[in-house]
């Protein structure tokens, strides 16, 4: 089992940290552009949705079996039955496992519940919520250790006139929050750099960066080149949180 990431915290965040996140749909594909990540850099590994879906348990084992010192999150993306998903994650192996902040109160809780018998950190996805900061405020009230702050794909694919992106609201999550904050949803190279300035140190590559986000296969060219100077430009940047009072 990896080092434990349950009681993370932006005061241990002693460096920005890297997560790919694995977008794919079959476990070879995802264990090779693990591989190159881990090589280029990456701190933690993402099963992503598409994985999750595709592979399940078999890729969380597979992966915790070939990576046994960094962290693994799925991407659950939990609506219901929260205890049992988790539970399931954290038997294989994860380190994290995200809710959506859409889900009943009582789902999130009983997603911690499981988080706290596995040592598992319990992240909370804000996607769809009217208020995108009501929402991480109430998700780090319920007890998540972490929020993330989604524009999701098909909602950018859709609205492109609207040029939808997470940074338009980090700054005021990451004020009205003390938990660390993580953005995602189609994110440019020098927008992810630029994350651990506004105050979200845990910067997640995946589509298009190392994802090819129409098929969800691993991206073609010099993954490892591309991969290997952005972990180096996250881990040298900066990590500024608002001043407080």
């Amino acid at each position: 089992m990896s080092t434990s990431i349950r009681d993370i915290t932006r005061e241990t965040l002693e460096r920005p940290l890297v997560q790919i996140s694995l977008d794919l749909t079959n476990n070879d594909e995802a264990l090779r552009t693990a591989a190159i990540a881990v090589e280029a850099g990456a701190d933690w590994i993402e099963v992503g949705t598409p994985l999750v879906l595709a592979e399940g348990l078999h890729s969380v084992r597979a992966l915790r079996k070939e990576f046994p010192d960094h962290p693994i999150i799925v991407d659950l993306k939990t609506m219901d039955g929260g205890y049992l998903e988790a539970e399931m994650m954290g038997d294989a192996g994860a380190d994290a496992v995200i809710v959506m902040g859409r889900a009943h109160d009582a789902t999130i809780a009983r997603v911690i519940e499981a988080g706290e018998k596995f040592g598992m950190l319990v992240m909370g996805d804000d996607l769809g919520a009217p208020d995108r900061v009501a929402e991480c405020v109430r998700l780090e009230q319920l007890g998540v250790g972490m929020v993330i702050h989604h524009i999701g794909y098909d909602h950018r694919g859709m609205h492109p006139e609207l040029g939808l992106t997470p940074l338009t609201d980090l700054p005021a999550i990451v004020a009205a929050t003390t938990v660390p904050v993580q953005a995602v949803g189609g994110l440019s190279i020098e927008q992810a750099v630029s994350c651990p300035e506004i105050g979200a140190p845990i910067v997640v590559f995946g589509a298009p960066l190392a994802i090819d986000g129409e098929s969800f296969s691993a991206a073609s060219g010099d993954l490892l080149g591309v991969l290997t100077e952005a972990c180096a430009r996250v881990h040298a940047a900066p990590i500024v949180y608002p001043a407080t009072s």
